[in-house]
């Protein structure tokens, strides 16, 4: 059975990440899977994990990152997270823009132990340091 997945277009390739529960060998699920590789020309790559169980932190906060492309962002972002324990469950970006006018946008879904404003202060001096427009928003659980 498919456990958590993921499937975006990554600089012109399609590309789907799959937890799945499969009771057999890593061997058998290669081999199931071998007529659609060599009929689509797809690379797989598979790694065995110890359980498909649910993560406890569920995401309660996002994180907006939108400026001119340069070195450094993403290390700055995420470093000012990690200090104050943020668990990152998700983070996409995309470099676009021109060549004149660059342009980085980073989007992080992730765990603030202490709440969205210790995350407000946290990435506040980045804005100024990394010349980035940074939003910090709560994400309401979702009941079903």
């Amino acid at each position: 059975s498919i456990g958590d997945a993921s499937m975006m277009r990554l600089g012109g390739y399609f590309t789907i990440m799959q937890v799945i529960d499969y009771p057999r060998d890593l061997g058998s699920v290669e081999m199931a899977l071998d007529p659609a590789i060599k009929r689509l020309n797809l690379r797989v790559h598979l790694d065995p994990i110890p359980s498909v169980a649910l993560s406890a932190d569920m995401p309660n906060t996002r994180v907006t990152v939108y400026g001119a492309d340069h070195p450094g962002i993403v290390a700055g972002v995420t470093g000012a997270l990690a200090a104050i324990g943020f668990n990152v469950i998700d983070l996409e970006s995309e470099s676009s823009g021109s060549a004149e006018r660059p342009l980085y946008v980073m989007v992080i879904q992730g765990y603030a132990p202490e709440g969205v404003e210790s995350v407000r202060k946290a990435v506040a001096p980045l804005r100024e340091r990394e010349g980035v427009e940074i939003g910090v928003h709560p994400i309401e659980a979702a009941v079903f």
